[in-house]
């Protein structure tokens, strides 16, 4: 693998794993989270996970990469990868931008997605890779803890 830059040691490396364990990364996020997000498309719709950026490089698979299970659909460019014995999604490659994974926020150590008051959701109904356009949000998804 090469020698790290002094930038890529400065950013945080999170800890991933599925709910069973089964599958284990470490992966640097492209900024944090900043970049989270869900997505309207069909797909997304159903999974309802929150996603947030990694670059490719920026992934290591500790155990479990052959315990991944690969769904893909429509023009196939995105890449939705699953633990085989929990189920639970832990990553996909991006359509929008295919050198980067959306990461699930999750399966992220210490990470809850209810750890966000807002989350934007993008247009993936209107997809950018169709329109030619940028990416346009569709709403915002919003948690307000009762207690």
């Amino acid at each position: 693998m090469g020698v790290k830059s002094g930038h890529e040691r400065d950013r945080k490396q999170h800890a991933v794993a599925c709910h069973c364990g089964s599958v284990r990364f470490r992966v640097r996020l492209a900024d944090e989270f900043n970049t989270i997000r869900r997505c309207s498309c069909s797909y997304c719709r159903m999974r309802g996970a929150i996603a947030v950026s990694a670059q490719l490089a920026d992934i290591e698979f500790d155990q479990g990469e052959d315990n991944l299970t690969l769904y893909q659909f429509n023009t196939g460019t995105a890449k939705h990868y699953f633990c085989k014995t929990c189920g639970i999604y832990t990553h996909h490659q991006r359509r929008s931008n295919p050198s980067q994974f959306g990461i699930n926020v999750a399966c992220i150590e210490g990470v809850s997605p209810f750890d966000f008051a807002a989350v934007e959701v993008i247009d993936g109904v209107s997809h950018p890779s169709d329109s030619g356009s940028s990416p346009r949000v569709a709403g915002v998804l919003r948690f307000e803890p009762t207690a």
